[in-house]
Formats: structure tokens, C-alpha cells, sequence
């Protein structure tokens, strides 16, 4: 099976192999497109390296990626990912990260209990508002850093899946901006929860929802087809 999968062109080097890997072809299709902010990062880096943060949460691989090969890798600070994939690229610029049991970032205060507590935690990420996750963390008695280090902008180009067999959705906000010609007669797939609500809402309703990761995604994509 063919599969369109909504990415940042930057972030979807793995896709075609983890798809082999289930016995599909994936390709990338981009509604969206990464600018990064440099004085935003530099921001970042500057309170990370001042001692300032007591934990840093990365909440996707792009981030990571991008931050972690300047950072100082010897700070007495926590450093948590959201999932494998981000945690393998800061393990590779020799952080050493703890990781959140689910694939979203719904699961970081539970994850930290307590602790969070009039802890300082910073968080680089794209600049688009998570104000469930602002809020919980402040609502624990945390102190969250937000630094929108890169803008998410639509590319306003039409998704070319007119070869695929399935499109699957990697985030809410990738399908709200896709500009999308007539999916009918595809597999419509959301990687998870909050993408198939955001899909839901919108009158499409997913044939396949993951559980935040594209390896959950595709088993349920093969659980899918065996029916």
C-alpha cells in the first residue's frame, strides 16, 4: 500500500523505512512548512546554558534536532522527549533523556507527579500554543518557558496523494492546513486521538487512528486490513 504521510520535509527521512518495515510505501507530502526563529533558539540556549531550567521537555523530533547539537550536555537538568524518535536524536548529541510513557505531551505532568512542583521547565518547540500544557504545568505549581524557536506556515499547495492508497495525518494542525483534493475512496488515517478529533471535527472521519506514533499508527493499519 501506498502512503501519503504529512510531514515537515525535514522531519520525514525515517518514514519510508519504518513503512518497509510494515510492508507498505510511504512518501512525504508537506502542508506545512518550518521557518526557524534563531534569536528565539538563541533565547533558549542562553537560559538553558545559564542554569535556569530544571527540566527541559521536547515535544517533537524537529526541536531536538535542531537544539540539541548546541546545547551542553553535562547540566544538572532534566531533559525528557516525547517519544523514541526524540529521544534518539538528543541521545545522539550526547543528552540522556528520560521518555514520557505515551506520545503526548498530555502525559509530561503526570509523568513528573510531585516533582514538578516550583520546578522551571523549558520548552522549544514550534510557536503554536499548547495552552493545555502551559496550564497543566502551572496548575501542578511548575513554571513553564515556552520559546516558539520555529513558525509552522501553510505552503497553500495542493497535496499530491493522487498515487497513494491512504493518506495519514501526523498532527491536527497538518491536516487543519492541508489543502487536500477529494480524499474519498482513500484510507484515511490519524497517528492519534487529538488528530482524529481534529479530523472528526472537520466531517472526515479516520478509517484508522494510532496511538501518537507512526509504528502504533501502521500496526493499526494492519489490524485494519486483516479484517
Amino acid at each position: 500500500m501506498k502512503i501519503a504521510i504529512t510531514r515537515l520535509a525535514e522531519k520525514g527521512l525515517q518514514d519510508k523505512d519504518i513503512c518497509e518495515a510494515f510492508g507498505h510505501e510511504a512518501y512525504i507530502v508537506s502542508p506545512l512548512e518550518a521557518v526557524l526563529d534563531s534569536a528565539e533558539i538563541e533565547r533558549f540556549l542562553s537560559a538553558f546554558h545559564e542554569g535556569v531550567f530544571d527540566a527541559v521537555f521536547f515535544t517533537s523530533a524537529y526541536p531536538a534536532e535542531k537544539i540539541a547539537p548546541e546545547m551542553k550536555n553535562n547540566m544538572p537538568c532534566r531533559i525528557i522527549a516525547i517519544g523514541p524518535k526524540t529521544a534518539e536524536i538528543l541521545e545522539r548529541f550526547g543528552h540522556h533523556p528520560e521518555i514520557l510513557p505515551e506520545y503526548y505531551s498530555r502525559a509530561f505532568v503526570p509523568y513528573l507527579k510531585d516533582w514538578i512542583a516550583e520546578k522551571k521547565i523549558g520548552i522549544p518547540r514550534a510557536a503554536v500554543k499548547n495552552e493545555k500544557l502551559i496550564k497543566g504545568i502551572s496548575d501542578a505549581g511548575g513554571i513553564p518557558y515556552e520559546f516558539g524557536c520555529y513558525a509552522l506556515k501553510p505552503t497553500g499547495k495542493i497535496l499530491d496523494i493522487k498515487d497513494a492508497d491512504a493518506v495519514l495525518f501526523t498532527s491536527a494542525m497538518s491536516f487543519k492546513e492541508a489543502v487536500l483534493p477529494d480524499i474519498r475512496g482513500l484510507i484515511r488515517i490519524a497517528v492519534g486521538d487529538v488528530t482524529a478529533d481534529a479530523m472528526r471535527d472537520a466531517g472526515v472521519v479516520p478509517d484508522v487512528v494510532g496511538d501518537g506514533s507512526l509504528k502504533g499508527t501502521l500496526e493499526a493499519l494492519n489490524r485494519y486490513l486483516s479484517v
